[in-house]
């Protein structure tokens, strides 16, 4: 290689815009002056999660969501009438105007350089903080992307076979330990009615109840989701109450008392390759970490960095270029 296309290479490197460059930890510092953007997502998530306990679980339901599509690249918080947010799995995501109110706030200060990618991950860290959860570090340097289409939502169903449920992992760079760690989610999660009513009135075809299935939750369950119900109620997915709110152990705790509420969840707690995970976790004083961990591992699939994507001026429709 030449000398001259050496000099060429490091000067059209040199014009880059501020916002190029691999994932890192603190990758915005110093791009917006002596202003700290994270400090300023933390701020409105704060405020929101005081406001609002159950901010934090609509925003790891929204990260899930759009990780798994894909990647992380904030493609489900586009607006159209084919868009991810539009599949019928997207519909329960809800959460769209905590990111908005971020990123207005952050690019009255800052415009044009955090990505909404990193403002979905940098959300839900903070939200899960000021859940109980542990402060966890996440890398940041995200694009966002430009395809947001509804038949690619395909996301695992909460009657999903074990083995299934692994290969769909597998297939985001995420073990066995990784998606027992990452349902702990579910201890700030709901689930619908329509989700879990045949476990209740129809197991399996036998027009019977799950018999795994704690004789008190299922009366519980039952009075919650009439079996003719015109309208489809939600079920806390940690049936410890007082914390259902809190980002803590207690789902697992829960699930090994045959307190599941949809089919997934309580196989979680008796198949060989899940159960010794599950019960380390509920017994153990380190989920806090351990989560925090899977979560920043989760908001690192296949995203869009460098060149790849763009900066959206607002997380729900793409830049108009001239």
């Amino acid at each position: 290689m030449s000398k001259t296309t050496l000099w060429l290479i490091f000067f059209n490197l040199s014009l880059l815009p501020c916002c190029f460059g691999g994932l890192r930890y603190g990758f915005y510092k110093g791009k917006c002056g002596s202003l700290d953007v994270e400090d300023i997502v933390h701020y409105v998530v704060s405020k929101r999660c005081q406001n609002d306990p159950t901010t934090s679980a609509a925003l790891l339901h929204m990260l899930f969501h759009d990780c798994f599509v894909n990647g992380c690249d904030a493609s489900l918080l586009l607006d159209g009438k084919d868009s991810e947010k539009t599949a019928f799995p997207s519909l329960t995501v809800r959460g769209y105007d905590v990111i908005d109110e971020a990123k207005a706030a952050v690019e009255d200060v800052c415009p044009g350089v955090v990505s909404c990618a990193d403002i979905v991950v940098l959300a839900t860290r903070d939200s899960v903080l000021a859940s109980g959860g542990g402060k966890y570090k996440v890398k940041t340097g995200r694009r966002d992307g430009n395809i947001s289409v509804a038949k690619n939502v395909d996301l695992p169903p909460p009657f999903i076979a074990m083995q299934e449920a692994i290969t769909r992992f597998a297939a985001k760079g995420l073990n066995v330990q990784d998606m027992v760690h990452l349902l702990g989610a579910h201890t700030v999660g709901v689930a619908h009615c329509s989700s879990f009513k045949d476990r209740l009135y129809n197991f399996t075809g036998t027009r019977k109840s799950d018999p795994a299935m704690n004789p008190v939750l299922l009366r519980s369950l039952k009075h919650q989701c009439p079996k003719n119900a015109k309208v489809d109620n939600t079920a806390n997915l940690d049936q410890n109450l007082p914390s259902s709110t809190v980002i803590d152990n207690s789902y697992y705790q829960q699930i090994l008392m045959n307190k599941g509420i949809v089919q997934f969840d309580q196989v979680l707690s008796s198949h060989p390759l899940t159960k010794p995970t599950v019960t380390a976790l509920a017994t153990g004083p380190d989920f806090s970490k351990i989560f925090g961990e899977a979560v920043a591992k989760m908001s690192n699939i296949e995203v869009l960095t460098n060149m790849e994507g763009e900066i959206r001026s607002s997380c729900r429709s793409r830049n108009k270029h001239i």
